[in-house]
């Protein structure tokens, strides 16, 4: 029999800083939301983010085109794959002066209010919005909240939202070699109105369910709280942090990076960490972040494929087990695009460039780990996630197995998580059927497992 055969038994036994806070700034809420950009979809709750699979959407380098309509067309697929949050990346008209590349930073913001005209028009985009809808996926928008372009408006009407240097001109934020964007003063208030008022438009007049906010630890926490509280005034948002700091789950975003998460799994692929390194992120997980913080796992994402390279090139073969890992964890899983599609090359980031959809190993993986998320409450990783148990092997710093557990539902995961074959025994019993292969197994303590390099199992408990 196959070494799976010894897998299935194991897997029996599976399953920022730098800115001041600021006075608050209260913005009421003058009209209610328009009923036809949101009467496809119920509102978000705490129900969908248990079961989600987020998706980020590179519109410009998705397809040939670069465009809404180009996009707009492949959801259906999307919801193929279990996706119940579209996160797409600015859609804003991009700065010039100063700008990076031929056609800039998505981040570097002329106006928050309008479409990029390389993108389409926006019906274009509302098109995208209700389709998304229609297939049961909610719509969140990169918002850039820490800087804007150059190009943009307040920098000639209001340069007092900005931040200046010791000669009194606006600066580039410190520390960084964001050269293309100009940092934003939250000192003011009149600022901070306005980045509210922008946000509520996405909201109110073209049916988006929330943000998924950059650099967010870089802006006060009180902006935050304040801003996401008259959002919900508006409907239930959901908020996405691009930041590991706890306390913007405390009272404004919903789910932040697992940056340190990611870079375990970096870490262990490379063999520069073993199992031990995973064991311990998990236990600072549980002591970092309240029980209702939710964490986005990812193999993946537009700045970890840009600069620091492909799953391929990061992973190796590791790169199928731990995109499977990152389903079965606590948390929710990203999909970034063209990992559906095998993608292995970095995409441009200042320039045009396009994802070969192609359907290889990943899309069928990511369809099977979507309708798991989707439908079994033992991988439930939101408000009230599933527990996590660590499950004890004979070689624990090579292997990993844990069991997640919700109302009855019991999901095993057991994984060789290094480059060479591996014999060891588990302490768990039971009968499972393993998900991916579809057969039925049964494991006794004490009877020994051989696991190929990379190998993993996802066990259902029987």
């Amino acid at each position: 029999m196959k070494k799976v055969i010894f897998c299935l038994f194991l897997a029996s036994m599976i399953l920022s800083c730098g800115k001041t806070k600021k006075e608050e700034v209260a913005i009421t809420v003058d009209e209610p939301i328009k009923e036809e950009v949101n009467k496809k979809l119920a509102p978000v709750s705490d129900a969908m983010m248990e079961s989600a699979v987020i998706y980020e959407a590179n519109i410009r380098q998705y397809s040939e085109e670069g465009s809404f309509k180009a996009f707009t067309k492949d959801i259906p697929s999307l919801k193929n794959l279990g996706v119940k949050v579209l996160w797409v990346m600015p859609i804003y008209p991009i700065s010039t002066t100063k700008s990076k590349g031929s056609l800039g930073s998505y981040y570097a913001i002329s106006d928050y209010t309008k479409v990029n005209p390389e993108f389409g028009t926006i019906e274009d985009f509302r098109d995208l919005v209700k389709t998304a809808h229609e297939n049961g996926i909610y719509v969140v928008l990169d918002w850039v909240a820490n800087h804007t372009g150059w190009d943009h408006v307040w920098l000639k009407e209001h340069p007092d939202f900005y931040t200046k240097d010791d000669k009194g001109e606006i600066t580039h934020t410190v520390g960084t070699d964001w050269t293309d964007v100009a940092d934003l003063n939250y000192d003011n208030n009149e600022m901070r109105a306005e980045m509210l008022k922008a946000m509520k438009y996405w909201i109110q007049e073209e049916g988006v369910d929330g943000f998924r906010c950059d650099v967010a630890g870089m802006v006060p926490v009180d902006f935050w709280e304040s801003t996401v509280a008259e959002l919900k005034k508006i409907k239930p948002v959901f908020m996405l942090a691009e930041g590991w700091e706890p306390e913007l789950m405390e009272n404004a975003f919903d789910m932040g990076y697992g940056w340190d998460t990611h870079h375990v799994m970096n870490h262990i692929a490379k063999a520069e960490n073993t199992v031990a390194a995973w064991d311990k992120r998990m236990k600072q997980v549980d002591s970092m972040y309240a029980a209702d913080d939710i964490l986005m796992n990812f193999t993946s994402n537009h700045d970890e494929n840009s600069w620091n390279g492909t799953v391929q090139e990061r992973m190796g073969d590791a790169k199928e087990m731990f995109a499977a890992l990152s389903y079965v964890a606590p948390g929710m899983p990203l999909i970034y695009s063209g990992q559906e599609y095998d993608m292995d090359k970095r995409l441009l980031f200042f320039e045009k460039d396009t994802i070969i959809k192609k359907k290889g190993v990943f899309y069928p993986l990511y369809e099977k780990l979507g309708k798991l998320k989707n439908e079994n409450p033992a991988l439930n990783g939101g408000k009230k996630a599933a527990s996590y148990k660590r499950i004890k092997t004979s070689e624990d710093d090579k292997v990993l197995v844990f069991k997640r557990e919700k109302e009855n539902n019991k999901v095993v995961f057991v994984a060789n998580m290094t480059k060479e074959s591996v014999k060891f025994t588990a302490e768990y019993e039971g009968k499972f059927k393993d998900y991916l292969s579809g057969e039925y197994i049964s494991g006794a303590k004490g009877q020994e497992y051989e696991l190929d390099p990379w190998q993993y199992l996802i066990l259902i408990e029987q």
